[in-house]
């Protein structure tokens, strides 16, 4: 059985247990959530993990994908991959549907939750090796193609990662400091709408410096 694959779930107990093992994986953490607890909170019989997924190591790593997969079809990257668009439309989708992931406030944002525990301290299961190689590396490949060109020729694969990284970071940063956003300037991410002007704000930000290096000769 693989884990990571992409076949919607259409068991009702089988997506029972991946609800509820994100939210408790996602509180607790691999190590310290219990099949247990997942099952009780599921409402399903306590050999449930066993039947439909041989181990609480295989339910985690299929967690992860079951997230990723959801949050694809909620905020999907169709548009930002699509290579007839204008990459400054494609960077602005691209944005907009990361900070949507990292902002949702449904349980698909205890996703956002779970893979930073995963990032922090690894699991001995694998299964953010397998989230990188089937979902964040094809991801990643579309923002490096964008942002390749927007700054054209002269820079290198690495220049194109770290421009990369530096998007994804100001992302990321309204994703780790929300605690603090939410005392201090609440209102850039209170609805829908703002968190969609807090990334229109990042797009203008980025497309305006990557533009400025399009015009320097050398490397970023």
């Amino acid at each position: 059985m693989n884990a990571f694959n992409d076949t919607p779930c259409h068991d009702p107990t089988r997506k029972r247990l991946l609800q509820a093992a994100l939210d408790v994986f996602a509180d607790k953490g691999f190590r310290d959530a219990t099949v247990r607890e997942i099952c009780a909170k599921a409402e399903v019989n306590a050999a449930s993990v066993n039947y439909h997924f041989r181990s609480k190591e295989a339910l985690y790593s299929e967690v992860l994908s079951f997230a990723y997969r959801e949050a694809n079809e909620r905020y999907p990257y169709t548009l930002a991959s699509d290579a007839s668009l204008p990459p400054e439309v494609r960077l602005r989708h691209f944005i907009g549907n990361l900070l949507a992931r990292m902002l949702d406030d449904t349980y698909l944002g205890r996703h956002g939750k779970l893979l930073a525990r995963e990032i922090a301290d690894p699991t001995p299961t694998g299964a953010l090796d397998q989230v990188i190689e089937t979902t964040m590396k094809p991801h990643c490949e579309v923002l490096d193609g964008i942002v390749a060109e927007l700054v054209g020729p002269g820079y290198s694969e690495a220049d194109m990662h770290r421009l990369g990284l530096s998007i994804v970071g100001q992302c990321l940063m309204y994703h780790h400091s929300r605690s603090l956003i939410d005392r201090v300037c609440p209102e850039i991410i209170a609805t829908p709408e703002e968190i969609a002007n807090t990334a229109d704000c990042i797009a203008h930000f980025s497309i305006a410096a990557l533009k400025h290096l399009a015009t320097k000769d050398g490397r970023a």
